[in-house]
């Protein structure tokens, strides 16, 4: 078997997995309408025809951008085997310190805006690491020290920092929340419309592309950058697929784990900016939920910037174009059943095309040991 042979299935046993589970999610999600009486061929259309419309774009490019960056950056512990489920609460905590540290300073748009960027970063990779320290110095799991941290940030130190930083002074009786003090506008990222308009029409309904997406792009390439092409991410990944092996060749693990943590939390500082620049402020209510649907996403997309990225745009396909479903007399709740399938058929297909993929190197294995032996006879 020739080389571009085997590269060649090695992109399609690559490739076939994700196909497969959106495949087998549509084959059920469709046995599902049938069952409550819709047609999942009109459901379906309707849902295409609607995220066609270029306001509908929009809004799966806003709400993709939070979710891929929540997926790059849960993507980064994966890659070293770490599970950092903090994501939740590392981005609402960054978000909110962000925001009031935003709005008391008064600096010029190309300092303010980096600013809060950095202040978020700071945040979120401050809250990780603390789990990485706990992981090295104490032996805590950082499963379970991300999931009492998520509920710490969540329940404690958000509600309590949203009430002491509510907006004309702290809550009392019965005043109703608003949220932490407007940020300038020198440090709000401005939109994209002007420049989406340029090469197709201009966007209505009020509709506003967030400025945020350039973020998000720029974190793909620094993620992919730094796992693929420099020796910290070989490091990461060597240290991800065997840990034994990567000590022995003097990888020091403790490093590693404390470092991928503060890296991927520095990512899930960015996650909330979406949000805050969009309204000027952290709400009383904030966006919640994109910390573990970043999980689905990393899964998805094979902890690569590209896959991520594909497997972003599709949950937000899906969020976005759920509302349209009741116009066919179906439930939006389908598109809830849709993302977990996608979610179990991807575990299994990764696994099915992992052994696939094993048989044919043991198989290319096999092949060139017996030329090299034919050709040891020969000579």
């Amino acid at each position: 078997m020739n080389t571009s042979t085997t590269v060649w299935r090695r992109i399609l046993l690559a490739a076939a997995a994700p196909v497969a589970a959106v495949l087998l999610a549509l084959v059920l999600s469709s046995l599902v309408l049938l069952v409550v009486g819709s047609d999942p061929l009109d459901a379906f259309g309707r849902m295409v025809r609607h995220a066609l419309r270029l306001e509908t774009m929009v809004d799966i490019l806003n709400r993709a951008t939070p979710l891929y960056i929540s997926g790059i950056a849960a993507a980064v512990g994966f890659r070293m085997g770490l599970f950092n489920i903090g994501v939740e609460g590392q981005y609402l905590l960054a978000a909110i310190v962000a925001a009031h540290v935003g709005a008391l300073v008064a600096l010029p748009a190309f300092l303010h805006i980096p600013f809060i960027v950095l202040v978020a970063m700071t945040v979120g990779a401050a809250y990780s690491g603390f789990a990485g320290v706990l992981k090295v110095t104490r032996g805590i799991n950082e499963v379970i020290s991300t999931i009492m941290l998520n509920a710490i940030a969540v329940s404690g130190l958000v509600a309590f920092l949203i009430n002491r930083w509510q907006s004309g002074g702290a809550v009392t009786g019965g005043v109703g929340r608003v949220g932490t003090e407007p940020i300038p506008s020198s440090g709000r990222i401005p939109d994209l419309n002007g420049f989406v308009e340029l090469f197709t029409r201009e966007i209505t309904q009020g509709k506003r592309l967030t400025g945020v997406l350039v973020i998000a792009v720029l974190a793909g390439v620094v993620f992919h950058l730094l796992i693929n092409r420099t020796r910290f991410g070989y490091d990461l990944r060597a240290s991800g697929i065997n840990p034994i092996a990567a000590q022995v060749g003097g990888i020091p693990p403790k490093r590693m784990i404390v470092m991928a943590m503060i890296i991927s939390g520095a990512f899930a500082g960015l996650v909330g900016l979406t949000e805050i620049m969009h309204i000027g402020f952290f709400p009383a209510n904030p966006i919640q939920g994109l910390g573990f649907t970043g999980i689905a996403v990393a899964l998805l997309g094979r902890n690569r910037a590209v896959g991520a990225a594909l497997a972003a745009l599709l949950f937000a396909f899906l969020d976005v174009s759920s509302g349209v479903l009741q116009f066919s007399g179906a439930p939006r709740e389908i598109v809830v059943i849709m993302q977990g399938i996608i979610i179990l058929a991807a575990v299994i297909a990764y696994e099915v095309a992992r052994r696939a993929r094993e048989r044919e190197e043991a198989r290319t294995a096999a092949e060139a040991l017996e030329v090299n032996e034919t050709e040891e006879v020969v000579a």
